[in-house]
């Protein structure tokens, strides 16, 4: 797998531990979520620019802003016990789908 695409899978995966750490935060008022916060969005973001090396900036965002939505959005129904209802359901399904989009048929997603 390219060099980018892993950055980007990294980047991915600690923003959606950084937004689940920013729920245990309680506003940034307990330390250790408070800190896990900073250190994973710091590193998402870090690692989002080694993405953008090989990758436009308008698909390497939506991919990594979509599938943090949608993963995020999953954590809070299985973790937090949020509910979902058809139109949420719905509208992360047009989410994946337009990632899915982007990565099968479009020639923008490299250099």
């Amino acid at each position: 797998m390219p060099p980018h695409i892993l950055a980007l899978i990294g980047a991915i995966i600690t923003e959606v531990i950084g937004t689940s750490a920013l729920n245990a935060s309680a506003q940034m008022t307990r330390l250790w979520p408070s800190v896990i916060v900073i250190l994973t969005y710091s590193l998402s973001v870090y690692l989002l620019a080694v993405a953008m090396s090989a990758m436009p900036v308008g698909v390497a965002y939506a991919i990594w802003s979509g599938l943090g939505v949608v993963l995020i959005t999953l954590i809070g129904f299985v973790v937090f016990g949020q509910n979902l209802d058809v139109p949420a359901i719905l509208g992360l399904g047009l989410i994946v789908a337009g990632v899915a989009v982007i990565q099968l048929f479009s020639s923008s997603n490299a250099h």
